[in-house]
């Protein structure tokens, strides 16, 4: 017979995995985003202006993005030629 807590019982491998990605939550960390120097010129501090990482990810997406297209209309406009 094998008693509960015996140290006999079988370890789910998943839950192994699972437990040592939750205990070093700092290992990975994205650089922080400038909004003042992704969008120079500006009158105010954007940074303060939009204090939350969520937002500035989403301002720096958006301007990722946009450059992206930018590029992609030009690629374009270059083989119409």
């Amino acid at each position: 017979m094998i008693e509960v807590g015996s140290g006999m019982e079988e370890k789910d491998p998943a839950m192994e995995t699972t437990s040592a990605e939750g205990a070093e939550p700092t290992e990975v960390k994205e650089r922080e985003v400038d909004l003042n120097a992704l969008y120079p010129g500006k009158g105010y501090d954007l940074n303060r202006l939009f204090p939350d990482e969520g937002t500035k990810k989403l301002l720096h997406d958006l301007k990722r993005n946009k450059r992206d297209i930018e590029r992609f209309i030009r690629n374009l406009e270059e083989e119409e030629d």
